[in-house]
């Protein structure tokens, strides 16, 4: 029977065909504002291609893809043979092997090498954000390995390659690898020093097997693990590889894939090792906090990243949606309310983004006064960043009606996959306490945070009022362990609002000055003061497919 009743009007077209990385104003500006001349056009054809792949129909349908058909853990072969290997649809290796060729798993073999990454960390992982689990850990091991010079020396060139191999096999016969990490057990959680396996040393030096359990195995099809297990000297940090140097399988017994809220296309894992794991040990015994610290904090940046990529793609999502959509004679874009809400959206998506390019380029600048900024910095934006992600989605979804309730619009993928990073590296408490065991432990990392939120002084008084409130609450450190949250959120918009000041249109510096250190707007979105110029901030925030009209 032909459906010949109706005609589909007033419906908006998908947002597919335009340029993730073009059409985003404050992270194009992010990236020329801290690179120049042949690098900054080098980087920028890089990430222009990459933009145009994140928002092709193709790689929309791989994200569909990769979700509707989820990993399966395969235990056996069907001889009976144990062979513990996790089966992805064809579309997450699309998704994940376009990753690596486009230099997402390296950071590490060039100047400018984490501002490019970050970028393109943000701009890809829009198109689906569960295979950046992969590409995270597999980034972040590169430091924690350089503990133990040997073994960065086999593996660096191929945790970094842009070549995406993804069968298990001897790393000597593969031209790249990926890497996971398993540290939680189920006793600890975040407290790591609970964790209970153990690690026997054997005659060569520096090789162990392994005896425990891992509650959260991230990545388990990857080629190798960093593992933290309690060798005779204390706490300590492994790398197990999944293929042994002959070629045999190693002892890696996956025992189940979690059931998860969101982050469906990725696996993650418990897994047993049984007194058989062989592992080489990275670093020194005892030392294996002290190991991992780097991995922890790229990972940690990675999280700030990956909540902007989603809060981007919500918001994208819903200025595409009502700038198409009419409702009581007109575009709900340019209805005085929707306009709030949108620009109130994009106010605190261009936040996330322009602090997560400031925390990369200082990675990149590698100086005393970039190190210690970024032992607060990273922190705090990883605490509050990745807060805000899941109300930013929330209301983006409000803005399509019920057609963002509908699994077709994308929405409620992002609305399932947004509160994953505030849990991921550490929960909200967990950077709150680390934000205190900085300021406690040594002078330095505030003096850092201090000068940059310092130059921006001056230019707006809400900011200068905040950071002065900012300066009352440190000096009271009374009771600071109860309040670490509410000390912790300041620091961070404070943050955000020096960068903003310095760098963004003055209508957006006002807007968040006024709503977000001055205290003149609600707690909901959409609050913002009528008098602002709203109109200039969702303009700028639209993402324009090449046919748009």
């Amino acid at each position: 029977m032909a459906a010949t009743t109706h005609t589909v009007t007033n419906q908006p077209p998908p947002l597919v065909g335009y340029d993730v990385f073009g059409s985003d104003p404050a992270l194009t500006e992010g990236v020329a504002r801290y690179l120049d001349g042949a690098r900054l056009a080098e980087v920028w054809a890089e990430l222009s291609l990459l933009g145009k792949a994140a928002g092709s129909a193709h790689a929309q349908r791989w994200g569909e893809q990769a979700n509707a058909h989820p990993p399966v853990l395969r235990t056996h072969d069907r001889f009976g043979h144990r062979i513990d290997e996790v089966e992805f649809h064809p579309a997450w290796h699309r998704l994940l092997g376009h990753a690596v060729s486009a230099g997402l798993t390296d950071a590490w073999s060039r100047p400018d090498g984490h501002l490019r990454r970050t970028a393109g960390f943000l701009v890809w992982t829009q198109a689906e954000a569960g295979h950046g689990c992969p590409l995270s850990m597999t980034h972040a091991a590169v430091p924690a390995l350089r503990a133990e010079p040997e073994l960065a020396a086999v593996w660096e060139p191929l945790l970094t390659s842009h070549i995406y191999a993804h069968e298990l096999r001897p790393v000597t016969e593969k031209g790249g690898a990926l890497a996971g990490m398993a540290m939680t057990e189920k006793q600890g959680g975040s407290d790591v020093r609970a964790n209970t396996t153990r690690a026997e040393p054997l005659a060569a030096p520096g090789e162990y097997v392994l005896t425990g359990h891992k509650w959260f195995c991230s990545a388990p099809m990857s080629d190798a693990f960093l593992v933290l297990a309690q060798a005779p000297g204390g706490l300590t940090c492994f790398l197990l590889p999944r293929v042994l140097p002959d070629g045999g399988r190693n002892a890696f017994c996956i025992q189940r894939l979690k059931d998860k809220l969101g982050n469906r296309s990725n696996a993650s894992a418990e897994v047993e090792f049984d007194g058989r794991s062989w592992a080489r040990r990275v670093g020194e015994e005892g030392r294996g906090v002290a190991t991992i610290i780097e991995m922890v904090a790229a990972t940690r940046l990675d999280c700030v990243t990956a909540s902007a990529a989603v809060m981007r793609q919500a918001v994208a999502q819903a200025l595409h949606h009502t700038a198409y959509r009419e409702a009581f004679g007109d575009r709900l874009i340019d209805k005085p309310l929707m306009r709030n809400v949108l620009a109130d959206l994009a106010l605190e998506s261009e936040a996330a983004s322009t602090l997560a390019l400031r925390l990369a380029a200082a990675y990149d600048g590698g100086g005393e006064q970039d190190r210690q900024l970024l032992r607060l910095a990273v922190p705090a934006a990883k605490y509050w960043v990745t807060k805000r992600c899941t109300p930013v989605v929330a209301e983006a979804l409000e803005c399509l009606g019920g057609n963002g309730y509908v699994e077709e619009s994308g929405l409620p993928r992002l609305l399932r996959e947004a509160p994953l990073n505030s849990i991921w590296e550490g929960s909200g408490n967990v950077q709150a306490l680390d934000v205190l065991r900085a300021l406690r432990r040594d002078p330095e990392p505030l003096h850092a945070f201090l000068t940059e939120i310092g130059t921006a002084r001056g230019a707006d008084h809400r900011l200068d009022r905040a950071i002065r409130g900012l300066l009352t609450e440190l000096a009271d450190l009374e009771g600071i362990e109860a309040r670490a949250r509410r000390l912790v959120e300041r620091m961070a918009l404070v943050l955000q609002g020096s960068l903003l000041v310095r760098y963004a249109p003055p209508e957006v510096a006002d807007a968040f000055c006024a709503s977000r250190l001055g205290g003149d707007a609600g707690a909901a979105f959409g609050t913002l003061p009528h008098t602002l110029d709203l109109a200039s901030i969702v303009a700028r925030a639209r993402p324009v497919p090449d046919d748009a009209p």
